[in-house]
């Protein structure tokens, strides 16, 4: 699957994140996990991990009784291309918009400044 391609759902991203974080894992593990914030049934979960493995966003094993499902898109594909679908259908591209908004709504500690500026200094330098 292309990044481009990569257009999980809320529901899949949280079971993506789950596996990108704990790696290959059964469908009653990712139950569970999904559990600690909201309850969520087995069968739905099942379901959405099917949906996952058509669309191609995860893999299953199925060589022992107990399958076990493995992302197959990795983490920073998926963020590039959610924040380009993003940064596109809400801020018609424009990464200065988006910058001063989240700056603007959210206040940034001396540690990520200092990480931001850093950023501006490499791009600038490249």
């Amino acid at each position: 699957m292309t990044s481009s391609n990569i257009k999980p759902t809320e529901s899949e991203l949280q079971i993506l994140q789950i596996l990108w974080a704990n790696g290959p894992s059964t469908v009653r593990f990712v139950n569970e996990e999904i559990n600690k914030e909201k309850e969520t049934g087995y069968t739905t979960t099942l379901k959405l991990m099917q949906i996952m493995i058509d669309k191609g966003i995860v893999s299953r094993d199925t060589s022992s009784r107990t399958h076990v499902y493995e992302a197959r898109v990795t983490k920073g594909d998926t963020q590039r291309n959610l924040l380009t679908n993003f940064l596109n259908s809400t801020f018609k591209g424009s990464a200065m918009s988006l910058v001063m908004q989240t700056l603007g709504n959210h206040e940034a500690s001396k540690e990520e400044l200092k990480e931001i500026k850093r950023l501006i200094t490499k791009l600038e330098n490249k």
